[in-house]
């Protein structure tokens, strides 16, 4: 009996290890792992790496992780933070294409291989979103009213991040200019739109959808190969002429120099919650996927984003690396 009973246990403990692909040998010197969000609490980032972070710790995940919010700078406060610290696992970022971004404007001197890439969790389309007061519906009537309108459309994003970025891609694809005004996160972004202070700006299914429905926001178009069935009347940015298939890649990464059996020890944990058919549920929800993308697969992502954002940053004028 009592050997049944060791067996069993040992079984579950297997298993247990086997669900969230804990690496035993990472040696991680401390009991909570936090988990830096370089943006305010309650903006889409945080809310998806609240989620993403909740299952990690329900599954058992060994440090527990805690989410630590450091916003500021357009997302750079916090990434100084992340890539100064130790790389002993007891510090983890929530890293997306601002890295990029930030470093190709000349805001920070780093970019994504100042960190040792995890995995990439979720991906989340661009809507070119508009106040509901100005004159176009779409990004083909946009494209013509900022032509014949030049730098008078207010195009709203965080200086140097992915917000900005889109809208740099649009401008560059529809060969117009727009005035850019720099809010620091997704809330303060949404706010100046509903207003009227901003007269186009990124915009996503999580945040926006309620607005889009009641009409106090138009949605121009989405960045997806096919359109979205939560606003199917929205059409894609390539039904429109623009070729433009882009999103928020958000993922995981430790600072540099972390061991290979702890960053092997977070892709375990990660590929778990990838995995976790409710937290799939609620990032659909959310009107994001999970692409998950680890290891050498993920650094080879960040090389060829990289090298496509800079001929970007080059086309409009604004390479400053």
């Amino acid at each position: 009996m009592i050997r049944k009973s060791f067996l069993a246990f040992a079984a579950a403990a297997a298993m247990a290890l086997a669900s969230n692909g804990a690496a035993t040998a990472a040696d991680i010197p401390c009991g909570t792992a936090k988990l830096i969000v370089p943006w305010g609490a309650g903006g889409g980032t945080d809310v998806i790496f609240r989620i993403l972070i909740e299952a990690a710790n329900k599954q058992g995940a060994k440090p527990q992780i805690q989410v630590v919010n450091i916003g500021g700078q357009g997302g750079n406060k916090g990434a100084k933070e992340a890539a100064k610290a130790k790389p002993d696992g007891c510090t983890i970022f929530a890293i997306h294409q601002s890295a990029l971004s930030s470093f190709l404007t000349g805001r920070v001197d780093f970019t994504w291989d100042a960190f040792e890439p995890v995995a990439l969790m979720t991906r989340t389309p661009t809507i070119y979103g508009a106040n509901a007061k100005v004159p176009y519906s779409n990004l083909k009537e946009l494209a013509a009213y900022a032509k014949a309108h030049p730098n008078e459309v207010l195009a709203g994003g965080t200086l140097g991040s992915t917000s900005h970025f889109a809208m740099l891609q649009l401008q560059d694809a529809a060969g117009v200019e727009f005035k850019h005004i720099s809010y620091d996160g997704t809330r303060q972004r949404m706010t100046a739109l509903l207003a009227n202070n901003i007269h186009i700006g990124e915009i996503n299914l999580a945040s926006a959808k309620k607005y889009i429905q009641t009409g106090e926001l138009k949605a121009l178009g989405i960045t997806t190969e096919a359109r979205n069935q939560e606003i199917a009347d929205v059409p894609t940015a390539k039904e429109q002429g623009f070729d433009l298939v882009i999103g928020v890649d958000r993922g995981v990464v430790l600072p540099k120099g972390a061991p290979k059996d702890v960053v092997d020890h977070y892709v375990g944990i990660f590929r778990a919650v990838a995995n976790d058919p409710d937290v799939q549920k609620q990032m659909e929800a959310k009107g994001s996927t999970m692409p998950f993308m680890a290891g050498d697969d993920y650094r080879a992502y960040f090389e060829d984003t990289f090298a496509k954002w800079k001929q970007i940053a080059i086309n409009v004028g604004m390479y400053k690396g």
